[in-house]
């Protein structure tokens, strides 16, 4: 029986502490929005259709966050349940001897996940999940959402920080934002500012860290690659960025970013890919 916060189950289920420690934190970034638009300076002022254009922009981030998230974790992306005996005699197949099964190219072993993941890209450790074939595309919607969700959280904390740099030096607001736990600690600021610099500091920091990590798998993703073959400098699953966008993310792959539960079946099993050479040798 597994300790109960572990990386991985038999079932493949997600790691529990990373979405404990997750969840906690988008809570945390929840109340201080809810305090800060109820008890604080409130939202940015707007006229009425500019507020209602603010709440349906809401809304429909929200709802793709977590529909991405839900799709992401519900995906496995692992060789359980896939019938892979009889089938690695191609070239690139290898044995995994902690799964103790053959496994096809662009696969890898997880020592967090404890199995081998079809096209495995890495291992997320916020959500405890790595990212393959399966969930490659619920993947990149998250970051997509999930930076645009906090900048809009970073927007509607404006107020609240701009009414807390006017009545600040900018030694003391500048000490606040860089180390917030610090002044904390030595009682220079109150607990809702504290909670205030640092809810913003992460926000902004989260937007940053997700939009570099959607134009660094956005990359990847026109040329076909994963993390690891990228870090290898190998090319020889690059079709063309029409094909690669449509081997992650389906035929549908311009609207799939709108919304999650779209129907954009992926071509492939996650088990033989189509390489360059082969293109060429049909084009040929």
């Amino acid at each position: 029986m597994g300790h109960p916060w572990a990386a991985g189950s038999a079932e493949g289920a997600p790691a529990r502490l990373p979405l404990v420690l997750t969840a906690l934190w988008a809570t945390a970034v929840g109340l201080e929005l809810a305090y800060v638009l109820v008890l604080g300076p409130g939202p940015p002022p707007l006229g009425p259709l500019a507020r209602a254009l603010q709440l349906v922009l809401a809304a429909f981030q929200l709802l793709n966050l977590l529909g991405n998230v839900g799709l992401f974790l519900r995906s496995d992306p692992s060789i359980r349940g896939v019938m892979l005996a009889g089938r690695g005699l191609g070239q690139g197949w290898a044995y995994c001897y902690q799964c103790q099964s053959q496994v096809p190219p662009r696969s890898g072993h997880c020592s967090a996940c404890r199995v081998c993941i079809l096209r495995r890209d890495h291992h997320c450790r916020l959500l405890g999940r790595c990212v393959g074939f399966r969930n490659y595309r619920p993947f990149l919607c998250l970051l997509l959402h999930a930076a645009g969700v906090l900048l809009h959280v970073s927007v509607l904390l404006g107020p609240a920080l701009s009414a807390l740099l006017r009545a600040h030096a900018p030694l003391h607001i500048a000490a606040l934002l860089l180390l917030p736990w610090l002044m904390l600690l030595t009682g220079r600021v109150s607990l809702a500012q504290f909670a205030l610099a640092f809810v913003t500091d992460t926000c902004v920091a989260g937007a940053l860290l997700c939009g570099a990590g959607l134009l660094f798998h956005g990359m990847l993703l026109l040329r076909g690659q994963t993390t690891w073959e990228w870090a290898r400098g190998q090319h020889s699953y690059d079709l063309g960025p029409c094909h690669n966008l449509q081997a992650a993310l389906g035929p549908r792959w311009v609207l799939v970013w709108l919304w999650p539960f779209l129907a954009s079946p992926l071509p492939g099993d996650g088990i033989t890919f189509q390489t360059a050479a082969d293109v060429g040798l049909t084009a040929s």
